[in-house]
């Protein structure tokens, strides 16, 4: 009989990082013998168009997925509702199926794992994703300047210390937030209780090996681009934390290099965002190419590039910032550039010589140095396996669980 594991999660299993960063994991699992019962929150347009898709996985891999609907308004009262929502839903399955685990997803399913396990036992593990109360902050969503926000940002930072010190077991996805908590007084004995899993990529599927020859002429037809074009590539959503700015202002130092340069999008973003944006730095409508495609597409995409760059908002909040993107071009064997101090991304990229780390001033970037002898395909690739493997992720997931089944 499989062991039962209620996962909550307050991102939606529609959404790309449900698709990328949920799912993979589960499926690993369930072959070792356990099932989960998925709950999570998705919103209502990308329900309707994934939801069968997400529903034959679940069944294929004896799991039972429990979707609620996304509230988004008004803000704060929505919250309020959707977590009163999961917490009775929790409470009804667990009366029925009397889970072993509950694998919370960041801090507001965080807050329904703390109370299965003081009021059933419940093993709680925080998977914390990151300091998400600085999150908000930080990224200009949440401001202590209003009275009401401010509580709400007070209220979780003291849940914040309630998760780390009564999980029986903590996720991190760098090794730089599991310095972080173990360096704050009273919570130096964590780091033995911190396991660091960082965003991890699936390696059958970012493998070079499966693109075509044919493919890649045929996808850069399709995007009108000559043999001789150098792409610049970017993937995944730009949102609060990616400096598309210092970005743009790269790809012209870029261009300055090579002349047939493009810059190549693989992003669900608006284009006349990004272009808009790009003739304010003086950059050509023409150099700006803007792709969205399916998850399972981005491999054959990212093949394009001749070299990929991502600047991330170096704040505090980032120092627990794992970027999903850095496994899946690392795989693919893809030269980065981008910033130190955000997650361990910088020490990645150095261990494995997976690229060049900029200083990211507007001055500095439009006369960066953007040679890359340092860049070694071979340790870049090993990398990726080494580091963001989905085995190894999905094996250490497996230790935390047995040992908390098995810890009485």
């Amino acid at each position: 009989m499989s062991t039962k594991i209620l996962y909550l999660s307050y991102d939606g299993m529609t959404d790309s990082l449900g698709q990328s960063q949920v799912l993979p994991y589960l499926k690993g699992l369930t072959k070792k013998g356990f099932s989960f019962h998925i709950i999570s929150f998705e919103k209502p347009e990308r329900f309707q168009q994934f939801r069968g898709t997400i529903q034959a996985i679940c069944d294929e891999h004896n799991s039972h997925w429990h979707p609620l609907i996304y509230t988004k308004k008004p803000p704060l009262l929505s919250t309020l509702y959707d977590v009163r929502r999961m917490r009775n839903l929790s409470k009804g399955l667990h009366k029925i199926h009397d889970f072993k685990i509950v694998h919370c997803r960041s801090y507001l399913p965080a807050l329904i794992g703390l109370h299965l396990k003081k009021k059933f036992g419940v093993k709680f593990l925080f998977d914390m994703r990151g300091f998400w109360a600085d999150e908000r902050v930080e990224g200009k969503i949440w401001s202590l300047s209003n009275p009401i926000f401010k509580t709400v940002y007070d209220f979780f930072k003291r849940k914040e210390k309630q998760f780390f010190l009564e999980a029986d077991h903590i996720v991190s996805l760098t090794f730089a937030g599991k310095k972080e908590i173990s360096s704050w007084k009273g919570f130096e004995h964590l780091k033995d209780k911190i396991e660091v899993i960082p965003c991890c990529v699936d390696l059958e599927k970012f493998n070079p090996n499966l693109i075509t020859k044919e493919q890649i002429i045929e996808t850069k037809e399709h995007l009108e681009l000559c043999e001789d074009t150098k792409i610049l590539g970017y993937v995944g959503s730009i949102g609060t934390w990616y400096m598309l700015d210092e970005m743009l202002i790269f790809f012209k130092n870029y261009k300055s290099h090579f002349n047939c340069a493009r810059f190549l999008f693989v992003t669900g973003e608006k284009r006349e965002n990004i272009v808009k944006r790009a003739k304010d730095f003086g950059i050509d409508e023409s150099d700006i190419l803007v792709k969205s495609v399916l998850h399972h597409e981005v491999p054959r995409y990212i093949s394009l590039f001749d070299a990929s760059v991502f600047f991330i908002i170096p704040t505090f909040s980032k120092k627990a910032s794992s970027p999903t993107k850095q496994g899946e071009l690392m795989a693919m064997g893809i030269p980065i550039y981008c910033n130190d101090n955000v997650g361990d991304t910088g020490e990645v990229i150095k261990n494995y010589q997976s690229g060049k780390i900029l200083e990211i001033s507007h001055q500095t970037l439009q006369n960066s140095d953007i040679s890359i002898e340092e860049f070694n395909r071979e340790k870049t690739m090993k990398g990726a396996q080494e580091f963001y493997g989905l085995e190894n992720g999905t094996n250490r997931y497996l230790t935390i669980y047995k040992n908390l089944i098995y810890d009485k």
